[in-house]
């Protein structure tokens, strides 16, 4: 009897088609997710997982599926699994990193320019009827070249938006868990500083941090009334980075001059009051949505649960822990 998968969502054919070459494959195939009950049933009797990032894999879930050898979740993100009772379990938990860094660093680069030169807001103007010819003082933004940029997180995707900064001539300080050594600081062009350096010294602050409950709030009232007045905060790692409502009111009071979001604080619900803002540029999680990335994330999910069902260990597993 073949091994079976669950698929708890629409993602690229090309998992599927991995996958069914080997094993009997049930994917949801449709846009609409599923409830924690309908992953239930459909996790029944099956050998694997590969779950949505937008799906919540808790350990009532894991539990329901006794016969579960690998969860193989589809993003580069993890917080949605319940990675202690997986663990427990001795069930490996893998993600898609690295096949999403370029993707997620074109998207960074295009919101911070984005908002340095209000294009969201110009557009706007236009559909409106708003804009009645060129004139000096109309819709000035800033500029990105020769500006400071801080980048919070220096892992494969942060290293990625800082190479994208060398073509704008910015001084770039970072902070991270682990620092680089100063021959890498050197070879990329970045200087070191503490946390409430980094904040206080951009001119826009981008985050590219792995999650975890610890970092909730790393940004609240206290960091932003720390920033320049004229910095812009980017987004486009973790939503719970960020104090929302704290966020909100440095906007409305001109705390910070601006913020481009791709991710939210108690996603996919947004803080009221943000959609309002014309300083705010709101993106519905486009960081790694291109077709070249998600189908890599595809087949990385597939190769992870290949490798497993056939007794090996996944490419890329986030608890390894349990193979020691």
């Amino acid at each position: 009897m073949k091994q079976k998968v669950f698929i708890s969502g629409k993602v690229p054919r090309v998992a599927y088609n991995m996958l069914a070459g080997e094993f009997a494959v049930t994917m949801h195939d449709s846009l609409t997710l599923l409830t924690r009950e309908e992953i239930i049933a459909g996790l029944a009797g099956c050998d694997a997982l590969l779950p949505l990032l937008s799906d919540v894999i808790d350990a009532a879930v894991i539990d329901s599926a006794p016969g579960l050898k690998i969860i193989a979740n589809y993003g580069a993100g993890f917080n949605n699994i319940d990675l202690a009772a997986a663990t427990a379990r001795g069930i490996p938990v893998t993600n898609t990193p690295a096949v999403s860094t370029d993707a997620t660093a074109d998207l960074t680069w295009g919101l911070i320019i984005a908002i340095a030169r209000r294009i969201v807001e110009g557009d706007k103007n236009i559909r409106a009827g708003k804009f009645t010819g060129w004139a000096p003082l109309y819709h000035l933004g800033v500029e990105v070249a020769g500006k400071t940029l801080g980048v919070v997180g220096l892992g494969n995707i942060g290293k990625a938006v800082v190479k994208r900064a060398k073509g704008f001539d910015m001084r770039v300080v970072y902070n991270s868990r682990t620092r680089l050594s100063p021959a890498q600081e050197a070879e990329l062009g970045v200087e070191y500083l503490p946390l409430d350096g980094v904040i206080s010294a951009a001119d826009f602050l981008t985050f590219h941090v792995s999650y975890d409950p610890s970092m909730r709030h790393m940004i609240g009232a206290p960091q932003l009334a720390a920033m320049k007045s004229g910095a812009y905060i980017i987004n486009a790692a973790r939503g719970p980075l960020i104090d929302e409502h704290a966020l909100l009111q440095a906007l409305r009071a001109g705390t910070i001059a601006g913020a481009a979001l791709d991710v939210y604080e108690f996603e996919p619900k947004i803080t009221p009051g943000l959609e309002e803002l014309d300083n705010v540029i709101l993106c519905p999680h486009l960081g790694n949505a291109t077709v070249e990335t998600r189908d890599a994330m595809a087949e990385l999910a597939a190769k992870n649960i290949i490798a497993v069902l056939k007794g090996g260990k996944p490419l890329t597993c986030v608890n390894p822990q349990i193979y020691k």
